[in-house]
C-alpha cells in the first residue's frame, strides 16, 4: 500500500473513482451510493465457491453423481458454431483441457459473444453445468475469465470465492453488471481501504476475537475462504446489534432516569384493603414484578415497564394495582387494548376486582371505556368527565388517543398488546401528559431476543409463575376419524358440569364466508353431533355487543358448548370450561393455538386441548421420535404444520412457544414490522443470532455503566462512531 493512499478521503464522490465519471455518478446516487465509502460498505448479497478447478471428467462424475451446484473448468477454445432454433440464433463455442471437452451456449447477447472468441484462447468457466443427450458437458451463459499466462492472472468470475452484488436497474443501463461492479469495488478497497477508520474500541475487538473493521471490509467482499467471510459477518452482525443496544439504552435513560416523573407514594394500607378483597393470593412472581413498579413509582422518575408473562399468570390484576397506586395519589389513568371486545373485556374483570373492595373501602372510583362505537351523546359525556378528572380510569381502543380527548392529569398509561399499535400511536397517546409513567403489557410471551431489540428502551419484568390451583392443560392430537369420540367426549363434560369451546379456521378473509361457514358447521353440529346440549355461535360478523352478549350467556353457563369460527382473541375468563376442540389444527399458528389453548385450564379442574388434523400428520407425528427441538432445520421446514402441533402436545411453557414460532416462522411474521416497529437489520437476525444479541446489549451495557458520556479516549472511538452513522440514536442521550 503506497503511502499516499493513507490520506486519500473515502467520503468523496464516487464520480472520483477511475471507471465511474459523473453519468454512472448519477446512477449510483440514484441508488443510495454517493460516496467512495458507500460503495465500499455496498457488501454482496451472496457468494459463490469457484475456487475449486476441476477437470473436465472429474466433473461429468460430479454432475453423474447428481452434484447439483457449480462447478469451474479451465478450457482453450476449439472454435464456435452460431445455429438457429425457432426462428432464434444461438452461440456454441466448443472448449477443451486435456481430459476432454466441453461446450457453452449463448441464447441472449449473442451478437456479442459471437465474435468474442479465438481459437487456441484459454478461459475459466463457471456455472451449474448439464449433461446433453449426445452426453456433452454443457454450460449455459456461464462467467468467464479470460487467462494470459504471460501476464498475472487476475480472476473476476471464476477460480475464487466469487462475491455477487444486488444490482439495481439504474445501473445496469449504464452497462454496469456483477463484473463490472466487483472491479469497482476492488479498485476502491484497493486505493482508501487505510483510509477507513475503525469504528469499535481495540479492547472489545479483542476481548471478543473480532475481525478489524478493514479486515472485515476485505474478507466479506473478496474472501479467502468462507471461515473468514464468516469472521466477516460475525463482526458486522455485532457492530449493528451493539449500537443498535448502546442507542436503545441511551433512549431508556433518556426516557426514565434523566427525565422527571410522576412521583407516587405508595399507601400500604389502601392496597392492602385492595388485596384481602381478593379470594386469592398473589403469586410470588406477582409480587416481585409489583415490587419493581413500586420502585419505578416512587423514584419520581418516569417509568416505563414491559410486563410480560404466560396466558393466565394475572398480568392485568398487576395493572390494576399499578392503577389504584396512581389514582391514590390524584391521577387519572389510561387502559388501551387493541379491540372493542378487549376493551370491554378489560371493563368487566376490572369492575369485579373492585366491587368487594369498594363495598369494603367505600371508595368509589369511576371507570368509563371509550371506543370507536361509543355514541356520540355518551361519547360527550364521558370527554366533560374526563377533562374534569371525575372519570379516574379511562379503557378503550385508539379512540382514547384521538384529538377531543382532554385529560387532566394524566399519571400513568398502560398499553396491552403493544405490538399490534404503531409506535406513532403509542406515542401519541403518552403526549397527552406530562411524562406520565408507561406499563407495556405483552399479550403473549416473548422471546428474549425479541424484548432486547423490539422493547430495547423498555425495562422488562416477567411473571413467571401461574396461579396456585391451576392444573396443566393436557393436550392430545387427533386425526378427523377421531371426532365421533371426541363428540362423545364433550356430551360426557357437560354431563359432569363442564363446558367446552370448538373452533373453525377462518376460511377466508371474507365476513359472508365466514358467516356462511359459521352457520353451516353451527347446525351440523347441532343437529348431527350435539343433539341434546345447548350451543352457543360466535363469529367475525356480529357486532362487539353481540359477542359481549354471546360470551357473557357462556361464562353464565346458558350454553354447554360455545362454536366460533373465528380465533377467540381476547382472554375470556371461564373457570368452567374444560376443553378446547380446535378443528383443522394445521391451519393456526403456533401463538394462536397456544392463545387458543389458555382458554381451558382456568380452575382447578382437569383440562383438555384437542387439536383435530388430517390423518397423515398424526401419522407423522407418530413416527417422529424425540421431542420437536431436534428437528433439523430441513425437517422443521419442511413439517411445519407438523412442528406447530407436536410442540404443543410437548409443553405448556408459552416461553418455548414463542421460542419455536421465532424459530420457525421469523420475528417479521409473528409480530408484524410496521405495527410494532421491528427493527430491521441489515446483518443481524433476531431469530439466529441470539448470542450475539446478548453479547452486544452486555458490552453496551457495561460501557455505559463505566462510562456514561463516553468520556475516555477508547470509548471516543464509539462517540464518533454515534456522531456519524447514528445520530438517530443521540437525540435520546447528550454524551456532550
Amino acid at each position: 500500500m503506497s503511502e499516499q493512499n493513507l490520506y486519500r478521503n473515502p467520503d468523496s464522490s464516487v464520480m472520483y473513482l477511475k471507471g465511474v465519471g459523473p453519468n454512472k455518478a448519477s446512477a449510483f446516487n440514484m441508488c443510495g451510493i454517493s460516496t467512495i465509502r458507500d460503495l465500499i460498505f455496498y457488501f454482496p448479497r451472496k457468494h459463490l465457491d469457484r475456487s475449486q478447478i476441476l477437470s473436465v471428467i472429474s466433473a461429468m462424475e460430479y454432475v453423474r453423481d447428481g452434484y447439483d451446484g457449480e462447478i469451474t473448468l479451465i478450457g482453450k477454445v476449439l472454435g464456435r458454431e452460431l445455429k438457429k432454433a425457432g426462428g432464434k440464433k444461438f452461440l456454441i463455442v466448443k472448449f477443451e483441457d486435456e481430459t476432454g471437452s466441453f461446450d457453452c451456449l449463448w441464447f441472449q447477447g449473442v451478437n456479442f459473444f459471437e465474435n468474442k472468441f479465438t481459437p487456441g484462447e484459454i478461459y475459466a468457466v463457471s456455472k451449474k453445468p448439464a449433461i446433453s443427450k449426445w452426453g456433452i458437458l454443457t454450460f449455459t451463459h456461464p462467467d468467464l475469465d479470460k487467462i494470459d499466462y504471460q501476464e498475472s492472472v487476475e480472476f473476476n468470475n471464476t477460480g475464487k470465492i466469487i462475491p455477487f452484488y444486488s444490482i439495481p436497474q439504474q445501473l445496469r443501463e449504464k452497462s454496469l453488471g456483477d463484473t463490472g461492479l466487483r472491479k469497482l469495488i476492488a479498485s476502491a478497497i484497493d486505493l482508501y481501504i487505510e483510509s477507513i477508520p475503525e469504528t469499535l474500541p481495540s479492547r472489545i475487538v479483542k476481548n471478543l476475537g473480532l475481525l478489524d473493521l478493514k479486515s472485515t471490509i476485505k474478507n466479506y467482499h473478496f474472501p479467502s475462504d468462507f471461515t473468514a467471510l464468516q469472521k466477516a459477518i460475525h463482526r458486522l452482525k455485532f457492530e449493528e446489534l451493539f449500537y443498535f443496544s448502546l442507542v436503545s439504552l441511551m433512549k431508556l435513560k433518556s426516557e426514565t432516569k434523566d427525565k422527571e416523573g410522576i412521583k407516587c407514594k405508595v399507601n400500604p394500607g389502601f392496597i392492602l384493603s385492595f388485596l384481602n378483597s381478593l379470594p386469592f393470593k398473589l403469586t410470588n412472581a406477582q409480587l416481585k414484578v409489583l415490587s419493581e413498579i413500586r420502585s419505578d413509582l416512587e423514584s419520581g422518575k418516569v417509568m416505563s415497564r414491559l410486563i410480560q408473562g404466560d396466558v393466565g399468570s394475572g398480568k392485568t390484576l398487576v395493572a390494576l394495582i399499578s392503577i389504584l397506586i396512581v389514582i391514590d395519589n390524584g391521577y387519572q389513568t389510561i387502559l388501551m387494548a387493541p379491540t372493542e371486545i378487549l376493551a370491554f373485556q378489560h371493563y368487566n374483570t376490572i369492575l369485579n376486582f373492585l366491587k368487594i373492595f369498594e363495598e369494603i373501602t367505600s371508595v368509589k372510583i369511576q371507570i368509563e371505556v371509550l371506543t370507536g362505537s361509543t355514541t356520540k351523546k355518551e361519547k360527550n359525556r364521558i370527554y366533560e368527565s374526563i377533562s374534569l378528572g371525575e372519570t379516574k380510569l379511562i379503557i378503550g381502543t385508539h379512540a382514547i388517543f384521538e384529538e377531543p380527548v382532554t385529560y387532566k392529569n394524566p399519571g400513568l398509561i398502560i398499553i396491552d398488546e403493544q405490538h399490534r399499535f404503531g409506535v406513532d400511536q403509542r406515542a401519541k397517546l403518552i403526549g397527552k401528559g406530562t411524562n406520565p409513567h408507561t406499563l407495556v403489557m405483552s399479550a403473549t410471551p416473548i422471546p428474549r431476543t425479541i424484548t432486547l431489540t423490539v422493547y430495547g428502551d423498555l425495562n422488562v419484568s416477567i411473571i413467571d409463575e401461574l396461579p396456585p390451583g391451576r392444573t396443566p392443560v393436557q393436550t392430545i392430537l387427533r386425526g378427523e376419524e377421531k371426532l365421533p369420540a371426541i363428540f362423545r367426549f364433550l356430551e360426557e363434560q357437560a354431563a359432569s358440569g363442564f363446558q367446552s369451546y370448538i373452533v373453525f379456521p377462518l376460511v377466508e378473509e371474507s365476513e359472508k364466508l365466514e358467516l356462511k361457514a359459521a352457520v353451516t358447521e353451527f347446525e351440523n353440529i347441532t343437529k348431527n353431533h350435539l343433539p341434546n346440549l345447548k350451543l352457543g355461535l360466535l363469529h367475525g360478523k356480529m357486532n362487539w355487543k353481540e359477542k359481549e352478549l354471546v360470551m357473557k350467556s357462556f361464562k353464565d353457563r346458558e350454553f354447554d358448548v360455545l362454536i366460533a369460527t373465528t380465533v377467540i382473541e381476547v382472554g375470556i375468563d371461564v373457570p368452567n370450561a374444560t376443553v378446547m376442540l380446535i378443528n383443522e389444527a394445521q391451519r393456526f399458528g403456533l401463538s394462536q393455538l397456544h392463545q387458543l389453548r389458555g382458554r381451558v385450564g382456568r380452575g382447578a379442574d382437569k383440562s383438555y386441548c384437542i387439536l383435530v388434523t388430517k390423518e397423515e400428520i398424526v401419522a407423522a407425528s407418530n413416527r417422529i421420535k424425540g421431542e420437536t427441538k431436534y428437528l433439523s432445520p430441513v425437517l422443521m421446514e419442511r413439517f411445519k404444520s407438523l412442528v406447530r402441533l407436536k410442540a404443543m402436545t410437548e409443553t405448556n411453557d408459552g416461553f418455548k412457544i414463542a421460542e419455536i414460532d421465532l424459530k420457525m416462522r421469523g420475528p417479521g411474521d409473528i409480530y408484524g414490522t410496521k405495527q410494532s416497529g421491528m427493527p430491521e437489520f441489515k446483518f443481524a437476525d433476531i431469530e439466529s443470532d441470539y448470542e450475539i444479541i446478548i453479547k452486544a446489549r452486555e458490552v453496551a451495557e457495561q460501557i455505559l455503566k463505566d462510562d456514561p458520556k463516553l468520556e475516555s479516549f477508547e470509548n471516543k472511538i464509539i462517540k464518533n462512531s454515534l456522531y456519524k452513522y447514528h445520530n438517530e440514536g443521540l437525540k435520546y442521550f447528550n454524551i456532550g
